[in-house]
């Protein structure tokens, strides 16, 4: 069984069945043997990052909680895209661009943008919310709704205002 990765699992350990964090570390012991700095990179940074969490915390972090991190770090990254950007830095634009392909390759599939507009406007009936007061009710609800997902929360508040601002 093949990870996105280079590492494999034995054959008595389930895909499921392995924390996130554990991936991590193996696929880092895995690109420290294949000589691979960028991958390596990224892979401690990504540790690192779970372990601070879990420092501020003071308790190990479950899966959900690890995908919470690393849609942080991609996060992080996509402002740094758009400043170097900006900037005119296009090599290190490009540099956070493959570190986000990397971060994403340990992140579930992003939920899709039908869904997000399903359960937006699951929670408005549900809630009766009908004005741009009620967004943060409505977005709250959602996102407790996606937890443990990849999913972007610029996402759902644009669907959210989408449904509950009135026609111009």
């Amino acid at each position: 069984m093949e990870y996105a990765g280079t590492t494999a699992l034995p054959s008595s350990i389930k895909e499921s069945e392995v924390r996130l964090r554990d991936r991590i570390n193996s696929e880092l012991t895995a690109a420290m043997k294949a000589k691979e700095p960028l991958r390596l990179s990224v892979l401690r940074m990504m540790k690192s990052a779970v372990k601070n969490r879990e420092i501020e915390l003071r308790a190990e972090l479950d899966d959900s909680q690890v995908i919470q991190v690393l849609a942080t770090l991609i996060k992080q990254r996509k402002d740094s895209i758009e400043q170097f950007t900006r900037g005119g830095r296009t090599e290190l634009a490009e540099k956070e661009e493959s570190e986000i392909r990397i971060i994403e390759e340990y992140l579930p599939a992003a939920v899709p943008e039908e869904e997000i507009e399903r359960t937006v406007d699951a929670v408005v009936r549900e809630t009766g919310a009908s004005t741009p007061g009620d967004i943060g009710s409505v977005m709250k609800q959602c996102m407790a709704r996606f937890s443990g997902r990849l999913v972007d929360g610029k996402r759902v508040n644009a669907a959210a205002r989408r449904r509950l601002e009135p026609p111009k």
